[in-house]
């Protein structure tokens, strides 16, 4: 069978979940498609993020030229031309949106519901974010993405959370719907004070930033302010030497900022992954009281680092945790100050939660993942019809 895959985020310089997630699920399928032919349509914007030179003789790298910004524009509606002409039987858009001709069968990988929420409650839940060339872009992305829909024939996403949720939202049929799971890196591993070069890495990261000998690892744009609050009901002995340590993307929140102002919390801009991994091993717990996730994976990478979790039970979040973590409401302070408390007072539940989330980390993998979508390759491609042909739903995790 001869599958095309629009991987164009690994030619766009892009960051964040979705390339993270074609990135890994790419990586993997390569190694796997034994008899498939692979076709990987990029751009020309950046360098492609893979070696092609080590892809196996059954996966092409086909480079689109890319001008200007138009240029994804033409590529968004233009691709599945292309694909016709290589003769592609099965497209894979894992971007949330893309279109091929009617002839060929079509896969969308959908991250969760919310390019396909009715428009006004996407604007209307924007915030501070509604500028003009943000509701314009929200707007193109809505339109992409139910019209892709529409067209589908099979929709991947990346949890049984979202796969509900996607279901009630774009009315497509549950049952044409697989969730199939991210998993954590390699990368994301515990370190061992035992190993010179783990312990080297440790210690310049801890004097790097200047960290306290005991802190709270929590992400600075999701949902701080409870953490916040939570801290604060703490008991003095154990906020004695210990810190919320915040890192972020991009600008946090401003309630970050005035936590760093009253001495109780530090913010590390943009660390790198790797001083990110240092932080999960270092870490007494790492704390996600997310308001929305698709899937959670920061929870996954924490677990395999050796952090005890604790967490928000908002959509998809307890689904990943499992037995491994601890869950709060996530506008619950006395909730989170009770898991906290439990954490940090106690190495008897510190070592518990620590042995279930290395177990929890290791039941997910990017091959199995890329395993599982290949499975959904080969099912499509022996659909005769999207109506009448379901396929078998699989939950996530």
């Amino acid at each position: 069978m001869k599958i095309g895959i629009d991987v164009r985020y690994l030619s766009h310089g892009i960051m964040g979940g979705v390339r993270n997630y074609v990135a890994h699920f790419v990586s993997s399928l390569v190694e796997i498609a034994g008899a498939h032919e692979l076709v990987l349509y990029a751009d020309t914007k950046v360098p492609f993020e893979l070696d092609a030179q080590k892809f196996p003789s059954n996966v092409t790298l086909r480079l689109l030229p890319y001008h200007n910004a138009l240029s994804s524009l033409q590529l968004d509606f233009g691709l599945g031309r292309v694909m016709a002409q290589d003769r592609i039987e099965v497209a894979h858009f894992p971007g949330n949106y893309g279109f091929a001709p009617k002839h060929i069968r079509t896969i969308i990988t959908l991250h969760d519901a919310i390019n396909v929420m009715p428009l006004r409650r996407i604007i209307g839940d924007g915030g501070s974010r509604r500028s003009p060339r943000w509701i314009a872009m929200m707007a193109y992305l809505h339109f992409c993405s139910t019209q892709a829909v529409k067209r589908a024939d099979l929709l991947l996403t990346v949890s049984d959370h979202a796969r509900q949720d996607i279901a009630r939202t774009s009315r497509f049929d549950l049952a044409r719907i697989v969730a199939v799971p991210h998993a954590p890196t390699q990368d994301m591993r515990r370190m061992s004070l035992s190993n010179a070069e783990d312990r080297q890495t440790l210690e310049a990261v801890r004097a790097k930033y200047e960290l306290p000998p005991h802190f709270v690892v929590a992400d600075g744009l999701k949902n701080p302010a409870v953490l916040v609050r939570a801290w604060r009901l703490l008991s003095p002995a154990l906020r004695q030497n210990r810190k919320l340590v915040f890192f972020s993307r991009h600008e946090p929140l401003r309630v970050v900022r005035e936590a760093v102002q009253e001495g109780i919390a530090l913010l590390l801009n943009r660390p790198p992954r790797k001083d990110l991994v240092a932080l999960y091993n270092m870490a007494d717990a790492f704390a996600f009281p997310s308001w929305f996730e698709g899937f959670g994976i920061p929870v996954l990478e924490a677990m395999a680092c050796g952090a005890p979790v604790i967490a928000s039970d908002r959509y998809s979040i307890p689904e990943v945790v499992g037995n491994a973590g601890l869950v709060a409401d996530a506008e619950d302070e006395h909730g989170f100050a009770r898991h906290l408390t439990a954490v940090l007072s106690s190495e008897v539940e510190t070592h518990r939660l620590r042995q279930l989330g290395f177990a929890r980390a290791a039941q997910f993998s990017w091959r199995d993942t890329a395993q599982r979508i290949l499975h959904c390759y080969e099912q499509v491609g022996q659909m005769k019809s999207a109506s009448t042909t379901p396929l078998p739903s699989r939950s996530a995790v």
